[in-house]
């Protein structure tokens, strides 16, 4: 009788979690560019969060800037080829081929190609403060994350919610978000500079 009654609701469920899904793919596939501010804290086991915060843009697919300036400056460019991570402090860039890397990323949900079920598990999840959640597993054994969430709200990505091997959880909110706008290539480009430390990976 349990399951006389509950199979309506099975059934009503399954069309629901479709088209909730058909939404995260139309909103990453009909992005081309995003540009905006994001806020990222970083909430430790036993430990105080940490918080830091900066601008980012990205040119599906495959590049993106990851800006912080504060608390410290760090830039992470992503040309389409290679992915640069420069320290001004340091004094040092290092410079990684993209490779598959991108595509067991976070980086491959904003700035990868359209191949999401090939890269990752989707699933929807519910609602929360007018949000609604998706939660993403890399197939890749060896993906840096066990689980990302995406964060949409009227079909734009608001926040992600990232949880490491070490069940260390990474939130970004993202404001001021500006959709399918004109980049200035060189956002995407990195030049070291002199006397900076160059460290190959």
């Amino acid at each position: 009788m349990a399951f006389t009654l509950a199979l309506p609701l099975l059934l009503h469920a399954i069309p629901a979690q479709a088209d909730a899904l058909a939404t995260l793919k139309s909103s990453l596939s009909g992005t081309t560019t995003l540009q905006g501010r994001f806020t990222q804290t970083v909430v430790q086991q036993n430990g105080k969060p940490q918080q830091s915060a900066g601008d980012f843009a990205i040119q599906r697919p495959g590049k993106f800037r990851w800006s912080y300036s504060a608390p410290y400056e760090q830039l992470i460019v992503g040309d389409g080829a290679e992915v640069w991570l420069y320290d001004p402090d340091l004094r040092q860039a290092t410079v990684k081929s993209m490779g598959n890397a991108l595509e067991s990323s976070p980086a491959a949900l904003l700035a990868g190609d359209n191949a999401l079920e090939k890269n990752y598990q989707l699933k929807p999840l519910a609602s929360r403060n007018g949000i609604d959640w998706f939660d993403a597993r890399p197939r890749q054994e060896d993906a840096g994350f066990s689980s990302i969430r995406l964060g949409l709200k009227n079909g734009q990505i608001v926040e992600m919610e990232l949880i490491d091997r070490f069940e260390q959880l990474t939130r970004i909110r993202f404001d001021n978000v500006k959709r399918n706008t004109r980049l200035d290539p060189t956002l995407f480009r990195f030049t070291p500079p002199k006397d900076v430390d160059v460290v190959r990976e």
